[in-house]
């Protein structure tokens, strides 16, 4: 089984996302990220909500890529520089849903889980959350799954979009 895949959405006869969703549901350990030649904020938060761990695109030095592809499969989101503005443009407009911090659901994030959130979406490491927080890594580590658990995601990077999308970065 793979570590890591590298997998272009435009695809002739498939559809890339729908790849994606396959991938990430037959293989869920295994980070995949998107290269493409696509700079679109949709297609980028489309991957990112389909299972992606990184989005990278096909212009990039091959040291970045070797180094992203080594991120990845260490459990680090990925995402080319020059689409991380679009990916905050992307869910910077208010989500529908309320904010899973107001929300009265089965499995509110606790108030330590929050600050972990925070440092998903700024792309911190486990090291560097948990230093910054004076706890162990591996004390972050399980409450990056107890996160995953509670809203029903698969990758740090969904939890990332999810609490951009819901208003969880403040």
């Amino acid at each position: 089984r793979p570590d890591v895949i590298l997998l272009d959405l435009n695809m002739p006869g498939l559809s890339g996302l729908e790849t994606l969703q396959l991938l990430t549901e037959d293989l869920p350990e295994c980070a995949v990220i998107v290269l493409t030649v696509s700079e679109e904020g949709e297609e980028l938060a489309s991957a990112l909500r389909s299972g992606a761990r990184g989005y990278l695109i096909k212009n990039i030095e091959t040291e970045a890529l070797t180094s992203a592809i080594r991120r990845a499969a260490a459990g680090e989101p990925v995402i080319s520089d020059t689409m991380t503005a679009k990916l905050v443009q992307q869910f910077k407009a208010p989500a529908a849903a309320p904010a899973l911090l107001e929300r009265g659901d089965a499995a509110p994030l606790t108030a330590r889980e929050r600050d972990i959130v925070r440092g998903l979406v700024r792309g911190e490491s486990n090291k560097m959350i948990a230093r910054a927080l004076g706890v162990a890594e591996s004390t972050v580590k399980i409450h990056v799954q107890n996160i995953l658990k509670k809203l029903n995601l698969a990758s740090r990077v969904q939890v990332a979009v999810y609490a951009v999308e819901h208003g969880l970065t403040a």
